[in-house]
């Protein structure tokens, strides 16, 4: 007997969320139940129309009732990120209460780092709905917990975990991204004034990835220290989402430390770029992974390492969705959860 596909919705349709509306469409074992959009112009869309595939019979809400009164097993929650990732933790309460697993791509990937009430409210939550939550992250997620975990295997004692992310801008179109929220553009005194929103917003989302390392590897963290620097750009310059005037902020850097015992033992370093060939300090596009240890491990991987970020980020959360429906009911990291992987499609493409 052939087990019933899993019924999935997926809630915003940016471009992760888009990915993974034609990831459910060419797997065999999802079906699309629902989707939420904030866009006023995408309600009443099909589904098909927004990801850029045949009709799919299911349209847009905006409504969060709509999707309430679904039967559904799991939703896809995959709103863009803004001044507080954790913000809207009541609709996500909403959701697991209503007996919807929730896998999160941008928060949540480990909420007990953030003190007791919010595990607790979403414990309760759960055990309302009989469900589960998992965030799966983007950035911050999978480099800078899921790597170095895995890479600690190697190690039989380990001093210190390296994290270093740089990522080039220069190609992404959201205007509200890369002007807004990274701040690239903006006079250094107009940065200055909004990098505590900036900071709290990072803060929140790679201390989860911090205390996931450190949980997995048994280290109990006094807290964190965060040192942050930034550059100009000696000249005018255009990227995809607009104009970096010249003496506009043109590139970040955000280095996040995890004390304990007094000293670092997991480092992040997240270099944000409008656009790499301006600004060349701080390194190329890319990642770099050391364990230090014994014996020492690295893995570094340039720009291209994946073909595709946001198919890759896309499917990050739909490969969780049949480990995460079968969990027990509650918050589930990754330390939790059973090994999960790819499947086959039912078509194959560019990677798109």
């Amino acid at each position: 007997m052939t087990a019933r596909p899993y019924r999935v919705v997926q809630w915003a349709t940016g471009a992760l969320g888009r990915a993974a509306i034609r990831g459910m469409l060419e797997r065999p074992d999802f079906e699309l139940a629902g989707v939420l959009v904030y866009d006023p112009a995408k309600v009443g869309l099909d589904a098909g129309e927004l990801a850029g595939r045949p009709p799919t019979g299911i349209t847009a809400t905006a409504d969060p009732a709509d999707i309430l009164a679904l039967d559904a097993d799991c939703v896809i929650y995959a709103p863009g990120p803004d001044g507080d990732p954790l913000g809207d933790s009541g609709t996500v309460c909403a959701l697991l209460a209503a007996g919807k697993n929730v896998i999160a791509t941008h928060g949540y990937v480990n909420p007990r780092a953030h003190g007791p009430h919010l595990a607790a409210e979403l414990e309760d939550a759960c055990k309302r709905g009989g469900t589960t939550i998992h965030g799966t992250g983007v950035s911050a997620g999978f480099m800078s917990d899921l790597m170095p975990l895995t890479l600690s295997r190697l190690a039989r004692g380990i001093n210190h975990v390296y994290v270093r992310e740089c990522s080039d801008f220069s190609g992404h179109p959201s205007r509200r991204m890369v002007h807004q929220l990274l701040g690239f553009g903006k006079t250094e005194e107009a940065y200055l004034r909004t990098r505590r929103t900036i900071r709290g917003a990072m803060r929140t989302l790679v201390s989860e990835s911090l205390h996931l390392v450190a949980e997995g590897l048994g280290l109990e963290l006094d807290g964190i220290d965060i040192d942050t620097d930034h550059r100009l750009a000696p000249a005018e310059f255009e990227i995809a989402a607009g104009t970096v005037p010249r003496g506009g902020v043109a590139a970040s850097r955000w280095t996040f430390s995890a004390m304990a015992g007094g000293r670092p033992v997991i480092t992040i370093e997240q270099i944000h770029k409008a656009d790499a060939a301006r600004v060349p300090e701080w390194g190329a596009p890319g990642y770099a992974i050391r364990v230090d240890g014994r014996p020492s491990i690295t893995l570094s991987t340039e720009e291209d390492w994946v073909s595709n970020a946001i198919s890759a980020g896309a499917a990050h959360a739909l490969n969780a969705v049949p480990v995460v429906c079968a969990a027990e009911p509650g918050i589930r990291t990754f330390l939790d959860l059973p090994p999960i992987f790819g499947r086959p499609s039912a078509r194959v493409d560019s990677g798109a």
